[in-house]
C-alpha cells in the first residue's frame, strides 16, 4: 500500500509539473503572436533561442534566425507585423521535460486557416522556440487541384 501511494504522489506530481510547463508554453508562444501582431522586433524575437529555425509557407522559406531577423525587420519596422490568433493548441513534452512540442491552429485574415508547428527547448528554466513552422492546411478533397496549381507555377517560374 505504501508503495501504491508513492506511485499516486509521483504521478501527481510530473502531472502538476507539465499542467506548470504547458502554462509556461501557453505564455511563450502567445506572446510570440501577439508581438509578432504589434510589431515588436526585440520582444518577439527574444522568444526565439539563437540556434531557432522558422520554416514559412513557401517551400523556399527555411531560415536560420538571423535570416528570418533580416526578412522580418523591414515590416516590423514599418509597423507591419503579421496577425495570427491561435486556437486548439496541443502541446507535448519529451521525457526529461526540457523538450517540447507543439501544433495549433491559427486564425489569419489574409491567409483564413492555418497551423504552427514547432519545437521549445528549455534554456535555464526559460523556454525559447527553436522551430516554428507555419503551413496552410489543403483539405484532403482539394489537395490534389492544389497540387497541380503549385506544379504549374514552379514550371513557369524560373529556378
Amino acid at each position: 500500500m505504501k508503495y501504491l501511494a508513492a506511485f499516486f504522489l509521483v504521478m501527481l506530481s510530473v502531472t502538476n509539473v507539465q499542467a506548470t510547463e504547458k502554462d509556461n508554453i501557453n505564455r511563450v508562444l502567445d506572446s510570440l503572436h501577439e508581438n509578432a501582431s504589434l510589431a515588436k522586433f526585440e520582444e518577439y524575437f527574444n522568444l526565439y533561442s539563437d540556434d531557432a529555425v522558422f520554416i514559412g509557407t513557401d517551400a523556399s522559406e527555411i531560415w536560420t534566425i538571423g535570416e528570418f531577423k533580416k526578412y522580418a525587420k523591414p515590416y516590423f519596422d514599418n509597423g507591419n507585423g503579421w496577425t495570427y490568433n491561435p486556437r486548439n493548441r496541443h502541446i507535448y513534452f519529451s521525457p526529461n521535460q526540457n523538450v517540447a512540442w507543439f501544433d495549433e491552429l491559427l486564425d489569419n485574415e489574409k491567409l483564413g486557416e492555418t497551423r504552427g508547428t514547432g519545437v521549445l527547448v528549455r534554456y535555464e528554466n526559460e523556454w525559447k522556440v527553436s522551430q516554428y513552422h507555419l503551413t496552410i492546411p489543403i483539405p484532403n478533397a482539394l489537395a490534389s487541384g492544389i497540387a497541380e496549381k503549385i506544379q504549374a507555377h514552379k514550371n513557369k517560374t524560373p529556378h
